[in-house]
This record gives structure tokens, C-alpha cells and sequence, in this order.
């Protein structure tokens, strides 16, 4: 009952508190010969890691990974793989004075109340500080994936809302995710919540977000009926990150609005003798198994609870006090959480493909 592992055969635990000396994780079930090396994770944690821009908290950490088991002479073994993060810029003095209060918003009461105990420091096991060692998992699960399905396959995340702003579909464009620090796929849209969120983070409060992860190149007939759908797995794996309220796939909750019409993915015969689909409402995904469509998950973030604002709460005691949150926080925790949901896409996807041999040998 431990809760710290995620996966069937491809499978990973994470370890480490927030202002431990370290965090990590194991992950098992990789295929022996695949290359891999510490520069093939770390692309993926400097895209995670805070401190990069104004807009995200402050806490300087260079989160370079250490392989420290599954390696040898640059290739998986095809035992544990064990992954290590130094953390190196705590402070856990920011958190003293709030140590027997609950701040509202945040896991302290609940994890208090089913161990007796809790981590005050920045929150122990429930900060978002955990989700870098899912990050070099999701590394791990993207080299799985390139190996046995080629370059075609891609996962790739943006941000598409923050607050009640949302990106304009028309002006969609993948690389200007890499060209603005909201992995923000409108420039337009960029600029609008760049002065957005300058008046957020000036006033100490935070905003909530709307992530999109799409995965391309996936092949069909991946998943399982009834329970181990990959809708099913993608939205257990969203739901685990912190701060994440809610998830859908393809037209998700708006599918309530449209027609059968509207909402029918209608099927033509390509020019390759495969299956065409007229659209992807379904995003991707029928029944639980992949239909070979790009698969598009989104997910919404709340805001982060740690803000400026005193606000009312009880500490261990039960008496009524007020609580005002020091320390270096996320104006809108969303912006980070891009690249851990495509991490978590890439290790669904990968446990799936893997499952998928194992059944029917292809």
C-alpha cells in the first residue's frame, strides 16, 4: 500500500521529500540495448526545472541526474534502472513557523491525519518537487518508445489556458512553444499572459491553468478492455501530479455539447490502404485502445495554494489562527506541469506498447 509506483511492466517508483538531501526514482521492466545516457534525461529535467523565468518559483536548482544502476557501456542492462537528483538549494527556515499550522489549499492536514506525522519543509513526499523524478522517468519511457517504434513517435505538451485566457487554435504553432516561457503554442496569446500574469505574481497570489499533451506516431491497438484502458491509465497518471482537478480526453467535456453528428469521428480509406479519420474527437482513443490518431489528453491545474494572502486556518491543536505562506512558489504552478504531463503521456504509452508485445508478440 505504499502509493509511490506507477505501471505494469514499465514501472517506476519515486522517492524523496522535498528538502531531503536527494530525490529519485527506480524504474523497471526496460528491454536490455537500448543507448541511454545521463545528457538523454537531462534534456527533458531542464525543461522542468525551476528558476528559468520570472513566472515560476525562484528555488535555483540545477537537477542534474545521476544513473546510478541498468547502465552499462552507454546501454539498459534490462535490470533496475536507478535515477538520482541532489537537491541543493533548500530553505527550510522559510517553513518554521507554520510547522504545527495547516496551510489551507495543500495536503498538510490530510497527510497529518493518516500518519501522524508530516514534513513541514516545502511539504515533504506532496510537493510538486516530486514530479522531476517523474520527469527522468518519462525520459526513460521516451528512449523505450523511440527504440521500438522509431522517430515517428513523438510526445510533445503546451499550455492552452491561464486563467479565463485561452490560446486561438488558428494560431497554433508548435515551436513557438520553445520561444516563450509558457510552452504557449500563440504568440499572440504569449504576450497577453505574460502582462497577465505580471500583475499575479506582483500581487502574491496564483492562477489556475489548462494543459494539452498530444502523442504522435502511436500505432493502433494499444490498451486493453475493460480496465486497463489507456484512457484509463492516462487519466490515473494526470490525476497523480500535484495540483492537477480534472482531465479529458480529446473533446472531453465538450463532447456533452455536440451531436452524435458532431461527435462521430467519420472513417474514409487513406491513400495507404489504412484508415482515415475525418476528425479526432475521440482523441485517439476507442474503447481503451489506440486507433492510430495522434492521442490528446488535457488536464486542468489549480492554483498554487502557497500565496501572499493570510488566510484563515487551525493548527494541531484545532485553534483557530491565520496563516500567510513564505517562502519561493509558482505564480501558476500549470507553467512547470507542462513537461511532467508529457512525461507521464510518454510512461503510459511506453507501459502500453510493452504490454501490447507481451500479448500478442508484435
Amino acid at each position: 500500500m505504499s502509493g509511490n509506483g506507477f505501471g505494469h511492466l514499465f514501472r517506476f517508483t519515486t522517492w524523496g521529500e522535498s528538502h531531503g538531501p536527494a530525490i529519485g526514482c527506480v524504474v523497471d521492466g526496460v528491454p536490455p540495448m537500448i543507448p541511454i545516457s545521463e545528457a538523454d534525461i537531462q534534456i527533458w529535467l531542464d525543461r522542468r526545472k525551476p528558476g528559468q523565468s520570472k513566472y515560476v518559483t525562484q528555488r535555483k536548482e540545477p537537477d542534474e541526474v545521476e544513473i546510478l544502476s541498468g547502465v552499462f557501456d552507454g546501454v539498459t542492462t534490462g535490470t533496475p534502472i536507478s535515477l538520482m537528483i541532489r537537491n541543493q538549494d533548500q530553505r527550510s527556515k522559510d517553513y518554521g513557523e507554520i510547522k504545527d499550522k495547516f496551510r489551507p489549499g495543500h495536503a498538510d492536514y490530510t497527510y497529518w491525519k493518516k500518519y501522524g506525522i508530516r514534513d513541514y519543509r516545502g511539504g515533504g513526499r506532496s510537493s510538486a518537487r516530486e514530479t522531476a523524478s517523474r520527469v527522468a522517468a518519462g525520459a526513460v519511457a521516451r528512449k523505450v518508445l523511440s527504440h521500438l517504434l522509431g522517430n515517428a513517435a513523438s510526445v510533445r505538451g503546451a499550455l492552452v489556458q491561464v486563467g479565463p485566457y485561452k490560446v486561438s487554435r488558428d494560431n497554433w504553432d508548435w515551436s513557438e512553444t520553445e520561444r516563450n516561457p509558457f510552452w504557449c503554442p500563440d504568440a499572440k496569446t504569449a504576450e497577453q499572459w505574460a502582462e497577465y500574469l505580471d500583475g499575479i505574481r506582483k500581487a502574491g497570489s496564483s492562477i489556475g491553468a489548462v494543459v494539452e499533451v498530444v502523442a504522435d506516431g502511436i500505432p493502433a491497438g494499444l490498451g486493453a478492455p475493460i480496465y486497463d484502458k489507456v484512457d484509463a491509465d492516462l487519466a490515473k497518471a494526470m490525476m497523480s501530479i500535484n495540483a492537477v482537478k480534472a482531465v479529458e480526453i480529446g473533446a472531453g467535456f465538450e463532447a456533452a455539447l455536440l451531436s452524435g453528428e458532431e461527435n462521430a469521428d467519420e472513417m474514409r480509406t487513406g491513400a495507404d490502404g489504412e484508415p482515415e479519420f475525418l476528425s479526432n474527437k475521440a482523441g485517439g482513443v476507442l474503447g481503451g485502445i489506440t486507433s492510430g490518431q495522434p492521442v490528446v489528453c488535457r488536464f486542468a491545474v489549480k492554483p498554487t495554494s502557497s500565496i501572499l494572502t493570510p488566510r484563515q486556518t487551525v493548527d494541531k491543536d484545532m485553534t483557530e489562527t491565520e496563516i500567510l505562506t513564505k517562502g519561493r512558489h509558482d505564480p501558476c504552478v500549470g507553467i512547470r506541469a507542462v513537461p511532467v504531463g508529457e512525461a507521464m503521456m510518454a510512461i503510459v504509452l511506453a507501459d502500453h506498447l510493452l504490454r501490447h508485445r507481451g500479448q500478442v508478440g508484435v
